[in-house]
């Protein structure tokens, strides 16, 4: 990949839920230079184990040839439902970089508490691996982790897609789109 190239593109996926029992995903390929030129939707289940299946939909629905990595707002999504990233990577053929915002001891205990006995979830979880922190251009500390590509150029993709904050742009526009498809379906369709 030529990380400096400004046609790059990338595909932001992103989720909405308000305590329903399905979460809305959005994906968004945007260019580096900030172009949006698609847009797809999805969902999950809350508190399920359809989150990889989600994410799959998005990419088959957008059947792009063209998108050159994809960036993932959080992998445990939807109340514990986790996506696994290796089957993104290995389905699409694309690195994925998995983006957080705030640091934390982790959520297995978590996982422990909510779903007891689960212990597919809690292998899915503890097979993300650490996560580890980079410091965007402005300052700003995220965290990473990645598949099909170096934690290094997974920071320098953040910072070139991030131009104010710590949310890379794919992920914002996702986060607002997803939002705005949930609160549609939930007000018109009850």
């Amino acid at each position: 990949m030529h990380i400096p190239k400004k046609g790059l593109r990338s595909l932001g996926i992103a989720e909405s839920y308000s305590g329903r029992e399905k979460s809305t995903l959005a994906g968004i390929v945007m260019r580096k230079d900030l172009i949006v030129d698609g847009v797809a939707f999805s969902h999950v289940t809350v508190g399920g184990m359809d989150a990889t299946t989600g994410v799959l939909n998005i990419i088959q629905s957008l059947d792009r040839r063209d998108i050159n990595v994809i960036f993932l707002s959080g992998c445990v999504i939807a109340f514990f439902n986790i996506i696994d990233p290796q089957k993104v990577t290995e389905y699409s053929g694309l690195p994925v970089i998995c983006v957080t915002y705030e640091d934390s001891a982790g959520l297995e205990e978590d996982i422990r508490h909510h779903f007891p006995g689960d212990m597919q979830r809690l292998d899915a979880y503890c097979r993300l691996g650490e996560r580890t922190p980079y410091n965007l251009q402005d300052g700003l500390t995220v965290f990473l982790r990645s598949w099909g590509i170096s934690i290094q150029d997974a920071g320098r993709l953040c910072s070139e897609f991030t131009k104010e904050g710590k949310i890379p742009e794919p992920l914002r526009v996702a986060r607002l789109s997803a939002r705005a498809a949930h609160e549609f379906v939930r007000e018109n369709f009850p």
